[in-house]
């Protein structure tokens, strides 16, 4: 690493550093004045409303981020050009794309560490932010609380596998009139209906379960055995497949738009089970899975415009960029959320809805680049 990357590098991590502080101050504040009605409502202490705080903390990150990278860029871009520093580099022999090496190594980073962030990190924090709620004031009537789910029903399209349950548990893998029907290769189709049902060992157990067969669609329903307990392994449904289905489930009922509540190894679990998904449901899915895989990226993005916004030649303000990046910032957004509501829409196909701002601010940026003297 060359003298001036150390130089350009260490300059960028200050002022993102008091960026990033600025925005946790205003979101501290912004968190208590929100939050404190809920907080009073859940009868939290203060080592709750701090727990929570945390809790809730990687999801701000996912967002603050790219912001303040982007106004921390600018900031230190506007006060190099301003004292003619990238100047007397480019004149020295040092290209423009050089010079800001350690620019595109920060937002690689950055988009690296805000993706497992928002997959590992928020999903978790959001589990904990949930139970910190439901700690003193256990309502069962509270989303929050809710851990046992009626009324869950979901198609197996790999195995050709109906299921519908009259209640189940997330804590303990239970169901509760577990009713399971599946076709077989030769057409016949067979029916398990049973009292209670158990994941344990990898294995699926029923309990008081009654199995009935159909040569074919035309014939009637007949019983093949009765038995007090039964094992079907061939269920090779797991618990963590089943929660998918009941939070794909209900994001769609609630039309959400929040990108941190699905994970993508629970989207991954989702598709699996159904490799055949079509209609509004797979416009959804599929913009979501790319959404998620694109979003982290911004960090990227944001170097490439900040650069030509930044390097150009001329004593400028120091704060000229921030007023730069509060137009680039609203470009961005609306064009990122006309892009997925066209996705989910299936005007656009999913891939391309969620790249389209990456890849259209990314190329304007490079475009821009080139042109900077």
């Amino acid at each position: 690493m060359r003298l001036h990357d150390r130089y350009f590098f260490r300059e960028l991590i200050t002022p993102l550093g008091f960026c990033l502080g600025g925005f946790s101050v205003l979101w501290l504040a912004d968190f208590f004045f929100t939050k404190i009605g809920e907080m009073q409502e859940h009868k939290f202490q203060l080592r709750d409303g701090v727990e929570y705080f945390f809790a809730l903390s990687p999801e701000f990150l996912v967002l603050a981020l790219p912001i303040a990278l982007l106004l921390a860029l600018l900031y230190a871009l506007t006060h190099h050009a301003r004292y003619n520093e990238i100047t007397a580099l480019r004149a020295a022999g040092v290209s423009l794309a050089r010079l800001c090496v350690p620019y595109f190594i920060v937002g690689i980073l950055a988009s690296l560490g805000l993706f497992a962030v928002n997959e590992i990190a928020v999903p978790r924090c959001a589990k904990w932010s949930e139970e910190i709620l439901v700690r003193h004031v256990p309502k069962v009537e509270d989303p929050h609380a809710q851990k046992v789910f009626a009324k869950v029903s979901f198609h197996n399209a790999r195995a050709n596998r109906d299921w519908v349950i009259g209640e189940y548990s997330s804590l303990t893998a239970t169901m509760i009139n577990p009713n399971v029907t599946w076709s077989l290769p030769d057409g016949s189709r067979k029916a398990l209906h049973a009292a209670r049902a158990v994941h344990t060992n990898g294995v699926w157990i029923f309990s008081n379960a009654q199995l009935f067969a159909q040569a074919n669609t035309h014939d009637s329903w007949t019983p093949a055995f009765s038995t007090n307990v039964v094992a079907m392994p061939e269920f090779d449904e797991t618990p963590r497949q089943i929660m998918s289905e009941i939070k794909l489930g209900n994001a769609r009922n609630l039309h959400a738009s929040r990108s941190a509540d699905i994970p993508l190894s629970e989207i991954w679990e989702y598709l699996k089970l159904h490799p055949q998904l079509e209609g509004d449901d797979a416009h959804w899915l599929r913009t979501k899975l790319h959404g998620r895989l694109a979003a982290p990226w911004t960090c990227l993005v944001v170097v490439f415009i900040a650069i030509p916004f930044g390097a150009a030649s001329g004593r400028r303000n120091l704060f000229l960029g921030v007023a730069g990046s509060i137009f680039i910032c609203f470009g961005f957004f609306i064009l990122q959320q006309v892009s997925l509501a066209l996705g989910q829409g299936g005007q656009l196909p999913g891939w391309l809805a969620a790249w389209l701002p990456n890849l259209l601010f990314a190329v304007a940026g490079i475009t821009m680049m080139t042109r900077v003297r």
